[in-house]
């Protein structure tokens, strides 16, 4: 048992650097949303702060933190601004997986200089790669790149032409060329542009199995593979934001107490904003027992059951569903001042665009129930669905 690899732990030290960036990335969110990707005082920050190596494997000079410290983490920079919380989160699970998955050449060249290198790109609508010596040519178009304008490498889903296989291709930036499609509701200051890539050569150490859960480097983060690894990033988004808006439509309704008709007196506004705590607070400790028990096992050595894999998907998705809850009754309390650009009118358009994700989408709430009920014996998760 002393040499099963178990989950790392940096302490608090990361988590604290997040609250203390908080006023410059608030500070910057609204220039960045105009900007369509975050400034480079709020860039150069998270990098000096190290917070772009909270994925990392420990052997590579990263925090490698564990998943209760990831929830923290990315709870604490997206209260600040869900923006930040959401590439600081993308291009982390990327370089960390990378990291943790491919080969020592790449790994080598990749990760040997003094900053941590951000990583973009998608991993659920695949290209085509063709086997060739030593490698692959890769080609396809890919969207909602997270983190592009800041990235120096690119993270694409691939299915190899002939066999079927899915693998996760890492190319410089260079090889992708952004499509400028940026127009979207909200997660404006993300830069999460769509791109293709035409034929581009991938050799092999920088490629990885999709489903890939033995490590190369690192601890028993890794073992979760790429999509579990993701549901805790999406998880500490969801909540982090959801904590923003009821903190700031109480602050909005708090400033207007005791002019005439003002919701401070409504007695349906008490109701829905207990109702609305209420919900958040249980969404966040269903997200914390679920990851805990996932915790548990990790460090005993073990992978997630079929059950404990239906439940980090239903804590996501009960999260997100909680979020855009929230969003909703915020955006009606708020009445004229969400509606105008502003605070309260941005977190909402926020909410609903992260909601959108592949991660938190109906499908997997359909299996999970289907799980739950006992209908489906002897099956296992295969991303969003279960499979004999």
């Amino acid at each position: 048992m002393s040499d099963t690899p178990r989950l790392h732990s940096a302490g608090p030290t990361h988590l604290d650097r997040a609250r203390d960036l908080r006023p410059l990335i608030e500070s910057e969110a609204a220039e960045a949303e105009a900007l369509g990707r975050l400034t480079e005082p709020v860039v150069a920050a998270l990098h000096e702060a190290g917070l772009f190596g909270v994925w990392l494997p420990a052997p590579l000079g990263g925090a490698e933190l564990s998943p209760s410290e990831l929830l923290d983490l990315f709870e604490e920079l997206t209260y600040a601004d869900a923006s930040t919380g959401w590439v600081v989160m993308a291009t982390t699970l990327e370089n960390g997986t990378a990291g943790a998955y491919l080969g020592d050449d790449a790994v080598e060249h990749i990760f040997g200089g003094p900053r941590t290198p951000l990583f973009a790109g998608q991993g659920t609508r695949p290209g085509t790669a063709v086997r060739e010596d030593g490698g692959f040519r890769l080609t396809g178009r890919w969207s909602f790149a997270s983190a592009m304008p800041h990235a120096r490498y690119v993270h694409s889903l691939g299915v190899v032409e002939g066999t079927g296989e899915e693998r996760i291709f890492i190319t410089p930036v260079e090889d992708a060329e952004p499509l400028g499609n940026w127009d979207v509701l909200g997660l404006r200051a993300t830069g999460s542009l769509d791109y293709a890539i035409d034929g581009a050569f991938v050799p092999e150490s920088r490629t990885h199995l999709f489903a890939q859960r033995e490590p190369l480097r690192g601890g028993a983060i890794y073992r979760l593979g790429l999509l579990d690894q993701a549901l805790i990033a999406h998880s500490g988004w969801a909540l982090g934001l959801g904590r923003r808006l009821l903190d700031e439509l109480g602050r909005h309704v708090a400033a207007r107490a005791g002019r005439p008709g003002q919701l401070a007196v409504s007695d349906a506004f008490h109701t829905g904003f207990a109702r609305a705590e209420a919900a958040l607070r249980a969404a966040r400790a269903l997200v914390r027992e679920t990851w805990e028990d996932a915790e548990r096992t990790l460090n005993a050595g073990g992978t997630l059951s079929t059950r404990q894999e239906t439940m980090v998907r239903l804590a996501l998705n009960h999260a997100t569903s909680t979020l855009t809850g929230a969003a909703g009754f915020a955006y009606a309390s708020g009445g004229t001042t969400a509606l105008r650009d502003g605070l309260l009118q941005r977190l909402f358009r926020d909410a609903h665009a992260g909601a959108q994700h592949i991660t938190s989408g109906p499908q997997a709430l359909r299996e999970c129930g289907r799980e739950l009920a006992g209908l489906a014996q002897g099956e296992e998760w295969t991303l969003f669905t279960l499979q004999p």
